[in-house]
């Protein structure tokens, strides 16, 4: 399902500026700013989608559900295209000092262009939030051998989201730039029709979880029983405080032992004194919480400064995805004779992925278990930090490549010309392929730090906040090229790329990336892993011992 329905988000996700552009007649700032737009909202909506799968529906149920919803948004978008009626005459072809006269999409044509949009949006983001841990559910993270398979499983996941997108960028973009719009979005709606297909065949096979309520109303709870007993003085023994170990989660249940960040929530598991009036009155989840649930929402927090030191790299990503394609609309597209489509370029990183990742995770993390003695081979936090240097490398090779490219257009007079400079389109592929394996570290490297550290309740939550780091790297691209053009006097006010200064913005992100992981250091340093207590019940039936605990480190 991943393979399928990625192929019909990255293939629109790198070439939709181009549509912007061309045919609903946006300028070049407007194009990549909507693109922008939509991207972030696919993701941040994966908070919603990760909600609603651990407080109502199971992880397939919100597949399939959040699937139904991308399949129509696709639908919609499919036929505004193929229904001239529908958007406006395109300008593409008209010489660069006609754009401005071009008549702009009116407010009908925009309203089905974001109806479609954002139902597309709405349906992949609960996709994303469910899907991961659907799959990681299969896997029993307590067993030793499992364990090392659900590593495993993220690096195959991310295998999966790769090939998807090379068919993405190589044939849907194909079938857009050669056979129209239409066929396009076409091709993107069936492929998610299947992808439903697919992940339905499994449904008798699955290992399904059962929702347990919001997880963020029992972060809510914590906070309210706090602050309400904010005067009270901490115990210093963890026994003092609150802890019950239900049986409504099955053979295994996890308990979370206190740790000595964030004390002042601790408060919320210190229950009534024997001689407490309120002792009278049944202590509601509302006036007393376990520490499990104290220690639930300390991680959430401890996990905020990770997420956050990990969104500028997604404002870097995003120029790959916007200003990048435009680059390579101006350069020699040409190889071996056939003329590759612009949008297509992102299928270099791709390709590199596709080769990187079986070796990382058949070669490397097995020489670096025997190492280090850690399941994964290397830590989340450290694979994540390897990603951020990465990023910031690629953008100093796109501020060279791109100073390259415009002394072509200079030194062959072709400044304002529409004709393809006398420049191999593949000097994009330093920039890409550098920046490919950046997003295979970090993107796997956060997907499993946030289902492996967060609590039984909330696997999807936290999956989707993974997500999130996305979804603000894309809505701090639309500031930060608004801010950029504002303070330098329109580095990327042109719709002429020759003309612009993109080479500067590219080696501004060069150097707030090599800031934004010196943040990165100081809060991987600071967060301190998850351990856990399993209570066996079964044992416990048997035993006249009283609990049998087993600590685990994640």
């Amino acid at each position: 399902m991943e393979g399928l329905e990625n192929m019909a988000f990255i293939a629109n996700a790198i070439s939709l500026v181009t549509y912007f552009y061309g045919y609903m007649n946006f300028s070049l700032t407007k194009s990549a700013t909507t693109l922008t737009n939509f991207m972030g909202i696919s993701f941040l909506l994966a908070l919603f989608g990760g909600f609603i799968s651990d407080t109502y529906l199971s992880r397939f149920k919100t597949c399939v559900l959040f699937g139904c919803i991308e399949l129509l948004g696709y639908a919609l978008l499919a036929v505004q295209a193929h229904f001239h009626q529908l958007r406006p005459t395109p300008c593409q072809g008209l010489a660069a000092s006609q754009t401005n006269q071009c008549q702009a999409a009116d407010s009908g044509q925009a309203a089905i262009l974001f109806t479609g949009l954002y139902l597309v949006a709405l349906g992949t983001s609960g996709v994303k939030a469910a899907l991961p841990s659907l799959g990681a559910d299969q896997f029993d993270e307590k067993d030793p051998k499992e364990s090392a398979q659900l590593s495993s499983y993220f690096n195959w996941f991310l295998l999966s989201l790769t090939v998807g997108a090379i068919v993405g960028v190589t044939f849907v973009v194909w079938i857009s730039s050669n056979q129209g719009w239409d066929w396009a979005f076409g091709v993107c709606t069936v492929a998610v029709l299947f992808a439903l297909v697919c992940v339905s065949m499994g449904k008798s096979l699955y290992r399904n979880n059962v929702p347990k309520g919001s997880p963020l109303l029992r972060i809510i709870q914590v906070l309210v029983v706090a602050i309400r007993n904010r005067k009270l003085p901490l115990p210093e023994m963890a026994d003092e405080l609150h802890e019950i170990h239900d049986k409504e989660a099955g053979v295994q249940n996890e308990t979370l032992p206190r740790t000595d960040q964030f004390r002042f929530l601790d408060r919320a598991a210190i229950g009534p004194t024997p001689g407490d009036a309120s002792t009278s009155i049944s202590a509601g989840p509302w006036r007393l919480c376990t520490i499990t649930q104290v220690e639930e929402t300390k991680i959430l927090i401890r996990m905020l400064p990770i997420i956050l030191s990990t969104v500028f790299m997604n404002t870097c990503l995003a120029q790959l995805q916007t200003f990048t394609i435009q680059q390579s609309t101006t350069m020699d597209t040409r190889i071996l004779g056939f003329k590759m489509p612009g949008p297509s370029i992102p299928v270099i990183p791709l390709a590199f992925m596709f080769v990187f990742i079986p070796i990382y995770d058949r070669i490397f993390v097995p020489i670096a278990r025997k190492v280090t003695g850690i399941p994964t081979g290397i830590r989340y936090l450290q694979r994540i930090g390897v990603g951020l240097v990465l990023s910031a490398i690629s953008m100093a090779v796109a501020g060279i490549v791109e100073t390259r490219r415009k002394s072509v257009a200079i030194q062959h007079n072709m400044v304002d010309s529409l004709q393809p400079l006398p420049m191999s389109v593949f000097w994009l592929g330093y920039q890409y392929a550098i920046f490919g394996l950046a997003d295979m570290f970090t993107l796997v490297g956060l997907l499993e730090f946030f289902y492996a550290e967060s609590s039984a309740r909330m696997k999807s939550l936290s999956t989707a906040i993974s997500w999130c780091s996305l979804a603000f790297g894309y809505f701090l691209s639309s500031v930060v090229v608004e801010v950029v053009n504002k303070v330098s006097g329109g580095w990327l006010a042109n719709n002429n790329l020759n003309r612009d200064k993109l080479n500067y913005f590219y080696w501004l992100l060069a150097a707030v990336s090599v800031v934004n992981f010196g943040i990165y250091l100081v809060c991987a340093s600071w967060y301190r892993y998850k351990k856990v207590e399993v209570v066996n019940q079964e044992e416990n039936s048997k035993s006249s011992k009283g609990k049998q605990l087993e600590m685990v480190t994640i």
